[in-house]
């Protein structure tokens, strides 16, 4: 049975040893891809993955504009609470929604 201080070291030996394994091949991959690249005259450009329509970065670097509140085309008279027109119709629009509409509104 290995001890945890043997463990340790083998297990820094083997990750030096990774490292080194992985240099070596990342180094022949290069030298590959470069010949490749020559062979087929490639540019950085060329490889480089393309998207479809506007860049990532793009939408963080317009602002939205702000989007303007609607007028109320309708107001509770009791309540003083108002409704433009658009979404869930309030409660107490009830059956006849034009006795609420505002005068403003109306003529428009």
């Amino acid at each position: 049975m290995s001890t945890y201080k043997a463990l340790l070291a083998e297990k820094v030996a083997l990750e030096a040893k990774l490292e080194e394994m992985r240099a070596a091949e990342v180094a022949g991959v290069i030298a590959q891809i470069q010949q490749l690249m020559a062979d087929y005259e490639l540019t950085v450009e060329d490889i480089t993955v393309r998207r479809r329509g506007r860049p990532a970065g793009s939408a963080a670097k317009a602002p939205k504009a702000e989007k303007a509140p609607l007028p109320p085309k309708y107001r509770n008279p009791k309540t003083g609470e108002t409704w433009s027109g658009r979404g869930r119709a309030p409660a107490w629009l009830g059956a006849k929604p034009q006795r609420f509409l505002i005068a403003e509104a109306a003529e428009a």
